[in-house]
């Protein structure tokens, strides 16, 4: 599908005054890092994530017809009960993106109530989750207005539109794994939208786990569009996203093969890089804690000592995503209890695992 596959045109909104739509939609955790893109929200390299299960965000999208015929977005935010105008501006922006692919948006007023099951902005892709929902959202108005929408259109257009938002936010929509970024070794693959792994899975990443350690729970110190956009002039971006595009045919084989000590390797190395990636901009900066380093070195001590398959992932954040594979689930369990939630803000930690996508309440 190309971009015209979207543009939404002539559609009859007479018979539709107001209305609510409700969607839970999950967070995910790329294992291949998308770092880089171009406008508008196009990625520089093809990443692959988990979707996650018990991190998610559900959205109610109230709506009724304009008694004007104002132009102007008409949208009041709530944020788990409480208004929420510091979330207008981002919204708005990506109102204005997607407005000639739903152009009904200006016909209606807006009530948006969101919550999170997780810490907002503290790295575990809020704006993932969020934006996926509110898109989900917007594509059931679509689909009231036009029936004949296929659900393989819906979940398409809904990434599609999804990305706009958040670009790791296309990788939302769908489960367990999903691809967002064009890849020849990818047949379907699409800077557009994501899409999921074609190919079948390796018994080995069945219910993968994710437990996610709560290093910081602070607003992060520079925004992922910042970060993206220092890739623009930086000095190792072109290796950068030829290593992502190997990484990619790496994985693949991996996830079919399921060897479990490459996957460890690619996925630490690809975390390690991320971060790399951001020191060594201009300006730089570090998101990494102290703490963060201390449970990376804790983990690779536990690996070496009970010959385990842990490891670890990172977003762009200090929080720590401890990845294993379910059959050490007690065992592990047991370890984060006992030597790594000391580590966290709080002693709170999230135990999470890969789950199906985003559904609708």
């Amino acid at each position: 599908m190309t971009e015209k596959n979207f543009i939404l045109k002539n559609l009859d909104t007479t018979n539709l005054e107001k209305g609510s739509f409700t969607w839970k939609s999950p967070s995910n955790i790329a294992l291949i890092k998308y770092w880089g893109k171009s406008e508008p929200q196009i990625p520089k390299n093809t990443s692959i994530s988990f979707t996650l299960n018990n991190c998610y965000t559900t959205t109610i999208l109230e709506f009724s017809k304009k008694e004007n015929l104002s132009k102007e977005f008409s949208i009041k935010v709530f944020f788990e009960g409480k208004t929420k105008d510091g979330f207008k501006p981002k919204i708005v922006k990506f109102f204005e993106r997607i407005e000639k692919y739903v152009p009904f948006i200006t016909k209606y007023d807006f009530v948006i109530k969101t919550e999170n099951s997780f810490p907002h902005s503290s790295g575990i892709a809020s704006s993932a989750s969020g934006m996926s929902a509110l898109a989900l959202c917007l594509m059931s108005i679509e689909k009231e207005l036009n029936s004949d929408i296929t659900d393989e259109y819906f979940n398409k257009k809904s990434s599609f539109l999804a990305r706009l938002g958040s670009g790791s936010a296309a990788r939302s929509i769908e489960g367990e794994l999903v691809v967002w970024g064009n890849h020849k070794k990818i047949p379907e693959s699409s800077d557009l939208y994501g899409t999921k792994f074609p190919y079948d899975v390796h018994d080995n990443f069945k219910n993968y786990q994710d437990t996610i350690l709560l290093v910081d729970k602070g607003e992060k110190q520079v925004s992922s569009t910042i970060g993206h956009n220092l890739m623009i002039d930086h000095p190792f971006a072109k290796k950068r996203f030829k290593q992502a595009d190997n990484n990619i045919s790496k994985l693949s084989e991996i996830l079919q093969n399921g060897n479990l000590s490459a996957f460890v390797n690619l996925v630490e190395s690809e975390a390690l890089t991320l971060h790399a990636m951001m020191m060594t901009s201009n300006p730089y900066f570090i998101l990494m804690k102290p703490n963060t380093l201390k449970i990376i070195e804790k983990i690779w001590k536990y690996r070496g000592d009970n010959k385990s398959d842990i490891c670890f992932t990172l977003d762009a954040g200090a929080n720590v995503h401890v990845l294993f594979p379910e059959r050490e689930k007690e065992k592990i369990n047991t370890f984060i209890t006992n030597e790594l939630i000391a580590f966290c803000q709080n002693n709170q930690y999230i135990c999470d695992n890969v789950g199906s996508g985003a559904r609708q309440l």
